[in-house]
């Protein structure tokens, strides 16, 4: 079972070695990106994974959410997906779960109630898609319709989940005093009785099953709630089916209840007298912003030990706290709570108890010393370091720090322990910025790079290039988008939308998101790829309007795409500064001329190079290129440099070296910085 499934889940799981064959029940809280940035790729992995059925517990809205996510992963015909209504029970072999809706209700200025969106800012109205943007309905439902199921924030359900009764055990040696058929076939049948709690006459003697049996487990209770905002606390503390499981209630006792509850609310008066209303003996847990341990544990071990080689190509990791936390001391709570570490568990069976021995620990000292123990390890980095130098005293005096690359995602297809999916960071200046593709885990990856000034960093990205609707190429904007908002926020500086330059049908997948679960529209200025591809007719004043602020706003003197050869709709990109320097991207692709037009002379290539050389058949079934075919075309647009990236998942270090490479080329790590 799943309880939520934000960004970077997978990721975890992968790396934990927490298997997801056998996952096939999934429990959503709220409709927020926070719970289901990583569904529609946990999803995906499901279905390659051979999962036949995942069910999906939570708001209704979830069936829209499937909807939209089938916009850009296809009909996903080979599982069975579908939504049980928080009206409905669940059970299984294990568990029982009962969901229980709790609604929040705000007063608006006429008194009315409306749902709460914990998204729309006051400054900025909720305003419906433009219809000059693009296709607003991709599914043709009348107005009337859509509007049924719109998106609805004021609802959170919480899950109360009951383990079922463990039969007690059998204690043969008793038995065999009270002259019970012990070892025989008639023993059978006695022992099934007396485990259900039936007395039994063996021989004219009655048997009671307290004589003979264990007490039955009566099967421990959990509860997972989630109360996001003040808004939520006076529904979550008057809860009637929640209240039967505190003191005086008639239920049992929850072992444990989990409170995804963030420090506001814990400091409510309300919320603590409902916490302390629980029976002594629960457990709390408290999942919020003021939880930050390491998790990515191999991410930051291949970091340790590559800045030993280069200190600025491949700076440290860093932790990130936000600033709340960093101002906000921990509310003050008077019942046993547990604050969450990845990988804490609490065990239900057979004894009550939390176990910390898998919570992972990361020492930085540890790594490289194992690194130095390497043999001619040192020695290897000595040389490095010797020959960097001279090249650096030699680029001396023409140095400067922008243009700055920095490598987010490296990997392809799905995200690993020590390559995240694609993310490019291109810095243009000290105020302006550009990213190149935005997979699941991009903002996880910049809090990691820049830890406390991820604010800064988000707040200087003007406009983002998504090169095609794969999940690995988008999945992540969402939040790197909601993250930028409250980054702006929290910095005083004034919202300003981003301008976002991708296929047009990314339109439908995020007008169907912001009609049936979050705004998101009003986060960005569009720009479909067409138009930015040579002797294109841009049709709307609107998006000349947006190509001209994007050029200007990044200094730039062109912005260029064309269409590639992956999958429909799937485009390259170069652009070229003021200043004269010139930088191609290739998104995914096989080798392609056109995209050879674009970047000609380029300063910086970075081109796809999924897979290794020999594997060319592969590499035309998938639509990708091997590592010799992306220097080819480097060295057919005359690139100064070409930067390799998007290596399949299966090379998990370092991919395999073919015979062209030279000191023109390279070959990208994530927290790379060119």
């Amino acid at each position: 079972y799943l309880f939520n499934c934000g960004e970077g889940t997978q990721r975890l799981m992968q790396e934990h070695k927490l298997k997801a064959a056998r996952l096939d029940n999934i429990f959503l809280t709220r409709l927020s990106w926070e719970n289901v940035g990583g569904l529609s790729g946990m999803i995906l992995t499901l279905k390659d994974t051979g999962v036949p059925e995942c069910v999906l517990s939570g708001p209704p809205q979830l069936e829209n959410y499937l909807n939209a996510i089938k916009s850009f992963s296809g009909p996903l015909e080979d599982i069975k997906l579908s939504v049980r209504p928080y009206t409905e029970t669940y059970k299984d072999d294990t568990m029982t779960v009962y969901q229980v809706p709790i609604f929040a209700q705000m007063r608006g200025d006429s008194g009315k109630l409306f749902p709460k969106s914990g998204r729309i800012s006051p400054s900025r109205s909720p305003a419906s898609p433009r219809a000059d943007d693009v296709h607003t309905n991709s599914r043709g439902d009348s107005p009337g319709e859509r509007r049924k199921a719109a998106r609805d924030t004021s609802l959170v359900v919480a899950f109360i989940c009951k383990l079922h009764p463990k039969k007690g055990n059998f204690l043969v040696a008793q038995a065999k005093e009270l002259g019970l058929p012990v070892g025989t076939a008639a023993i059978g049948p006695l022992i099934a009785a007396l485990k259900d709690g039936k007395s039994i006459t063996y021989e004219g003697k009655e048997i009671l099953p307290e004589q003979v049996c264990t007490p039955t487990d009566p099967g421990p209770v959990f509860i997972i709630v989630e109360c996001p905002s003040e808004e939520f606390v006076e529904a979550v503390c008057t809860n009637q089916q929640l209240r039967r499981y505190q003191t005086g209630g008639t239920e049992d006792c929850p072992a444990l209840v989990v409170h995804m509850t963030p420090e506001s609310v814990l400091k409510t008066d309300q919320y603590k007298k409902w916490m302390e209303r629980f029976p002594p003996t629960t457990e709390h847990l408290i999942l919020n912003e003021h939880v930050c341990t390491v998790h990515n544990i191999r991410s930051h071990k291949i970091q340790a030990q590559l800045n030993m080689i280069h200190p600025e190509i491949f700076p440290k990791l860093k932790s990130y706290k936000t600033k709340v936390t960093l101002m906000e001391p921990q509310a003050a709570l008077h019942v046993p709570n547990v604050r969450a570490e990845c990988l804490l568990k609490f065990q239900l069976r057979p004894v009550m108890e939390w176990q910390r021995d898998a919570i992972p620990s990361c020492n930085t000292e540890e790594f490289v010393k194992e690194a130095s123990e390497v043999s001619n390890f040192l020695e290897e980095v000595d040389k490095c370091r010797k020959i960097c130098s001279t090249d650096a005293a030699e680029l001396s005096g023409q140095e400067q720090k922008y243009p700055e690359v920095v490598f987010m995602g490296t990997g392809s297809a799905l995200p690993m322990k020590i390559r995240n999916v694609s993310g490019t960071l291109v810095n243009i200046s000290p105020s302006q910025s550009v990213l190149l593709d935005c997979g699941e885990g991009t903002f996880g990856q910049l809090c990691r790079h820049y830890g406390d000034s991820v604010d800064d960093a988000l707040c200087k990205i003007s406009a983002v290039f998504i090169s095609h609707m794969h999940a690995d190429h988008h999945t992540g904007l969402l939040m790197l988008l909601y993250q930028r908002e409250r980054a702006l926020t929290t910095l005083g500086k004034a919202f300003s939308r981003i301008y976002l330059v991708a296929p047009v049908h990314i339109m439908t997948w995020l007008n169907l998101y912001h009609e049936y679960c979050e705004e998101i529209l009003n986060h960005i200025n569009f720009i479909p790829n067409k138009f930015l591809c040579d002797g294109a007719e841009v049709p709307k004043q609107r998006t000349k309007s947006f190509i001209q602020a994007l050029l200007k706003m990044n200094d730039l003197e062109k912005f260029q795409t064309c269409t590639v050869r992956h999958c429909m709709n799937a485009f390259a990109c170069s652009f070229t500064h003021q200043s004269g320097w010139k930088l191609a991207f290739s998104g995914d692709t096989m080798p392609c001329d056109a995209f050879v037009d674009i970047g000609k002379s380029a300063n910086l290539l970075i081109h796809e190079a999924t897979l290794e050389d020999g594997l060319e058949e592969e590499a035309v079934e998938k639509r990708h290129s091997t590592t010799s075919q992306a220097i080819d075309i480097g060295m057919r647009m005359n690139a100064e440099f070409i930067m390799l990236n998007h290596f399949s998942q299966r090379y998990a270090k370092i991919p395999l070296f073919s015979e062209d490479f030279n000191d023109r080329v390279g070959i990208s790590f994530d927290h790379m910085r060119v």
